[in-house]
């Protein structure tokens, strides 16, 4: 292992070009997709979603709102591999709770209920094979058992025969207020120089940081506050990492992350506000169910944001694995036609 972003090399294997749906479009599956974090910014990358699966019924709610004829599975324990359409990319952020440091005590790890589903997710991955996955989690990963399950995770890839590539990505480097690192880690049957290709840019250093600030005054903390209209309070620059909260809890989750106003006063965030910062659009998480009453429907809002995948992140994955596999075409159309005999 090579710490916080890394390679993990395997023998390359061969392939033949990258294929596309009836739209001409790459394709991906949508794993533990939750509010559909994935694939919004993979829309936006011009990646079409043929699949989705989630357990959660206000997130299916979500997804069946903005995915109205994508087909979608409930509980991924019971999909067959073949249930699931071709796709180029298979992709899926596996439940975090149980490698989070956010969970007070021991964590459990890749042995945890929710966390260990990462396995029934390998089992479907080994038996079709996509071009490319991309998993999510929180960093908190990279040391769940001293780094055991982070390997475990690695290894498994590998075994079915993907070159692997890791990479941790701040939430605040692609244009939303939230300090969020989350790993996210790439495998391509192409190779591992191939999965490097999709999470590193060429003229990228070993680590993903801020671009440098001018010489001058600066500021006393990221997370000093900007001021805007009296009226609309004040609010940091940069907030601190969203979490998977209800509405009702006035503990030191939420109160990380607030509104200030002149007077004293303070107030959470709103449902509207966690979207923002995670890059949907207004009202994305609004359902079309009714729920039983507004803690719920706000309690369901904010863990369905605090779980996503933001969206801009997703995008530039999107567009990174549409830019290589572009290539990879090209690659293989010029091979085609360096073979090929001229015509006497």
């Amino acid at each position: 292992m090579k710490g916080r972003d890394g390679v993990e090399t395997t023998p390359s294997i061969s392939q033949s070009s990258p294929a596309s749906g009836p739209s001409g479009k790459i394709r991906v599956a949508s794993f533990f997709a939750g509010i559909g974090g994935f694939d919004l910014g993979f829309d936006r990358a011009d990646i079409e979603t043929v699949w989705q699966c989630e357990k959660k019924d206000f997130c299916l709610d979500i997804l069946a709102k903005h995915w109205p004829d994508v087909p979608r599975v409930a509980d991924i324990q019971g999909v067959k591999p073949d249930d699931i359409p071709d796709a180029e990319i298979w992709a899926g952020g596996f439940p975090c709770q149980d490698v989070s440091l956010a969970r007070m005590g021991p964590r459990s790890g890749l042995r945890g209920k929710q966390s260990g589903l990462f396995y029934d997710f390998a089992q479907l991955i080994a038996a079709r094979r996509p071009q490319v996955v991309v998993l999510e989690n929180v960093a908190a990963l990279l040391s769940s058992h001293d780094g055991r399950d982070f390997a475990i995770i690695l290894r498994t890839l590998a075994d079915i025969g993907y070159g692997v590539a890791w990479r941790v990505l701040d939430s605040r480097h692609f244009g939303v207020p939230q300090s969020r690192t989350r790993v996210f880690i790439v495998g391509s049957l192409g190779g591992a120089e191939a999965a490097a290709k999709i999470l590193f840019e060429p003229e990228c250093g070993d680590r993903d940081s801020e671009k440098s600030r001018p010489d001058g005054a600066k500021p006393v903390s990221p997370f000093a506050i900007s001021t805007g209209n009296p009226e609309q309070g004040f609010v940091k620059k940069l907030a601190h990492c969203l979490y998977a909260e209800s509405a009702r809890h006035t503990g030191t989750d939420w109160s990380r992350n607030y509104v200030s106003y002149p007077e004293g006063q303070v107030r959470r965030l709103t449902p509207l506000e966690t979207e923002r910062l995670q890059g949907f659009p207004d009202d994305w998480t609004l359902p079309t169910k009714e729920m039983a009453n507004e803690d719920s429907l706000d309690s369901a809002r904010y863990h369905a944001c605090g779980n996503a995948v933001s969206v801009p992140v997703a995008e530039w994955l999107g567009r990174r694995i549409v830019a290589t596999m572009g290539a990879e075409l090209l690659d293989a159309q010029r091979e085609s036609l360096s073979v090929t005999p001229r015509s006497a």
